[in-house]
């Protein structure tokens, strides 16, 4: 009965024009994807505003991570007990009044349970809408379908700081937050009007609720976003609760894996593992989600501590990535049908590996150009391998396996970039200690290059400050200098390692099945079939 629902849709979908969709879902997309981004560089401003601290401000990034990733792997579940059109409808109004909600917050408290609405309402809507995408289109024009749904997904979130910083400057930070209430009433009355659920997409019937499987899952992401935002200024696993909490992960998370393998109706079903490339494409697109929201965290730190660039001159500098981007995104579409998305997905690997060693080779004397350069290729880069990934994970799926999928595939993106982001930070402290050690070795009066150093310091400084003060003082900025170049260092390794990960992950790509398409006449459709 399933297999005839599914040919019935695929029937539907080549009647109806798959772009009308595309448009109603993409102006959501759009919207969720940059309000990820958008609130980071105004932080400092909403901790001045409600008095408190920057580590308490994370929480409004935090909180809404925590209900953002666990809505986005329920989301196939939600959509059988309510209809995934209902469901996609209740989840932009949500957002869009919660969005309003934090805009009009006035207290720290009141805009942290606003974004946990507000992440509650976004988590359905990624999902749903790369559901939507893959299955409106036929097989061999779904390249182009993720060329056009990459556009919304790679685009927002390089955009989102300049946009942020700039409305911020320029007028509040509730402004970040309120922009989205129109946004989100013209999305709602697109999806009303041109979204219409397949067969197998219409409200069912849900025996048992799995209320387990979802405790499970709320603490596992819970407490590991927890470990996540202050495991390093508590030394990690020298801590106590770092140790404890990160045993209570490990065990809510094996119980939720079983929960869900033998409940009969999981509110996730981990069976679309069974498909290998699905299988490959989710370890992917964990391991270059941690890289990518790594180097878009620690770039725009390195240009405001280091190269002394104000929030929105940093901002710029990176927006040229998003051209990059939409280089790379027309680039996949008229690759889609062409080329084997294997060997697409493989060039993109490599330049982004080639981006991150020009990042890996800059100093304190470069220009503006030398980020830029840098940034233009990486967006280009970033594209080659997430539009080619995403329809290569998917293309082998049935289309009634779609929504449970996307949300699996986006909740790996959100975890691995949850845990890279971490990670780097990490990284850069102890990086810049080892390399702080290794300098400081030089700073002694026997090495003559230090002597010098000092000796025109102080040449600089005894006509302002006098013979007394002139030695402190000039030791005082030797040490400066040193703190900046073991920084410097240690962000030029991180950037050197991710570039290593990344070509040790090409291998990888070449055990996805290769995918061809065969006329099936019957359907007048394009049928994927797979080779090795």
């Amino acid at each position: 009965m399933s297999n005839e629902l599914t040919e019935i849709a695929e029937d539907i979908q080549s009647v109806r024009n798959p772009w009308y969709s595309a448009g109603a879902v993409m102006l959501t997309i759009f919207m969720v994807v940059l309000d990820s981004s958008i609130a980071n560089v105004a932080l400092p401003h909403i901790a001045g505003s409600f008095s408190a601290t920057r580590d308490e401000s994370t929480w409004v990034l935090t909180s809404y991570l925590v209900a953002n990733g666990v809505i986005i792997p329920s989301t196939a579940w939600f959509s059988t007990l309510m209809g995934r059109k209902n469901f996609l409808l209740l989840s932009t109004l949500m957002f869009t009044l919660a969005s309003a909600a934090c805009g009009m917050a006035t207290s720290m408290t009141m805009l942290i349970l606003a974004r946990v609405i507000q992440g509650i309402g976004g988590g359905a809507i990624m999902p749903i809408a790369q559901a939507v995408m893959m299955e409106e289109f036929p097989p061999e024009e779904r390249g182009v379908a993720m060329s056009v749904f990459g556009f919304g997904v790679i685009f927002a979130p390089i955009i989102g700081p300049t946009l942020g910083g700039w409305i911020t400057d320029t007028y509040s930070w509730h402004w970040i937050f309120l922009i989205n209430v129109p946004i989100g009433f013209i999305s709602l009355w697109l999806i009303k009007k041109f979204i219409e659920d397949p067969p197998y997409a219409k409200k069912g019937k849900v025996k048992n609720v799995d209320y387990w499987g979802f405790i499970f899952l709320i603490i596992w992401l819970f407490v590991l976003q927890i470990i996540l935002d202050n495991g390093q200024k508590s030394d990690w696993f020298g801590a106590s609760w770092v140790r404890w909490s990160a045993t209570l992960v490990a065990i809510t998370f094996i119980a939720f894996i079983v929960r869900e393998i033998c409940t009969k109706e999981p509110i996730v079903d981990l069976r679309v593992f069974k498909d290998k490339n699905f299988a490959i494409g989710t370890v992917l697109h964990f391991i270059i989600g941690a890289v990518l929201y790594s180097t878009l965290a620690i770039l725009p730190l390195f240009l405001q501590q280091l190269m002394g660039y104000t929030a929105t001159l940093s901002g710029l500098a990176i927006s040229p990535r998003g051209f990059g981007s939409f280089t790379g995104l027309v680039i996949c579409a008229y690759l889609a049908n062409r080329v084997d998305q294997r060997w697409v997905i493989t060039v993109g690997m490599l330049v982004l590996a080639l981006s991150n060693i020009m990042f890996g080779t800059l100093n304190l004397q470069i220009a503006m150009t030398n980020i830029i350069v840098p940034n233009v290729i990486c967006g280009a880069a970033f594209s080659l391998v997430m539009i080619p990934l995403m329809t290569i994970s998917f293309v082998t799926l049935k289309n009634n396996q779609m929504t449970n999928a996307t949300g699996v595939f986006n909740l790996a993106k959100s975890v691995g970039g949850a845990i890279g982001t971490s990670a780097v930070t990490t990284m850069v402290s102890r990086m810049s200690q080892v390399h702080q050690t290794h300098l400081i070795r030089n700073l002694t009066y026997s090495h003559s290059g230090f002597v010098e150093k000092i000796n025109a310091l102080q040449g600089g400084i005894i006509s302002v400050s006098g013979p007394a003060l002139s030695s402190i003082k000039a030791n005082t900025v030797a040490y400066k200098q040193l703190v900046q170049q073991s920084t410097l260092m240690a962000y030029m390794d991180c950037f050197k390692i991710y570039a290593a990960v990344l070509v040790l992950l090409v291998p990888m790509i070449f055990l996805f099945q290769k995918v061809k398409y065969k006329k099936n006449k019957s359907q007048k459709v394009e049928a994927p079939i797979t080779s090795k």
